[in-house]
């Protein structure tokens, strides 16, 4: 297939099996499922999901909160350009830093 002739899912994850073949140290996901249809989401999240459980090291811009609570090893929010918080997921989620993350989780979760 050629990339019009594929779905939005399936030409994520012919990216991320592209950049696999070079063996990096740390692979960069800038809202890898912005542009997804919503069904198309999960399937990218999941392949994303076994790169983690490999151990691959990863720097993921998202909103997928879920996907960040869930996977990550660190989270870091940005608020107006810079870095508002840092922190394990569970802790940061469960108990928000700063009321801009607070604010911006309670709009997730509604």
């Amino acid at each position: 297939y050629y990339p019009p002739h594929m779905s939005g899912g399936q030409q994520q994850r012919a990216a991320i099996a592209r950049a696999l073949a070079m063996n990096p140290k740390v692979m960069l996901f800038d809202e890898p499922t912005s542009a997804l249809d919503p069904e198309l989401v999960g399937e990218v999240l999941r392949v994303m999901r076994s790169l983690a459980e490999e151990g691959r090291t990863m720097l993921v811009v998202t909103h997928e909160m879920s996907f960040a609570r869930d996977v990550s090893s660190k989270v870091m929010f940005l608020h107006k350009g810079e870095v508002d918080s840092v922190g394990e997921p569970k802790e940061m989620f469960a108990t928000p830093p700063t009321p801009q993350f607070k604010q911006f989780i309670a709009n997730f979760n509604k």
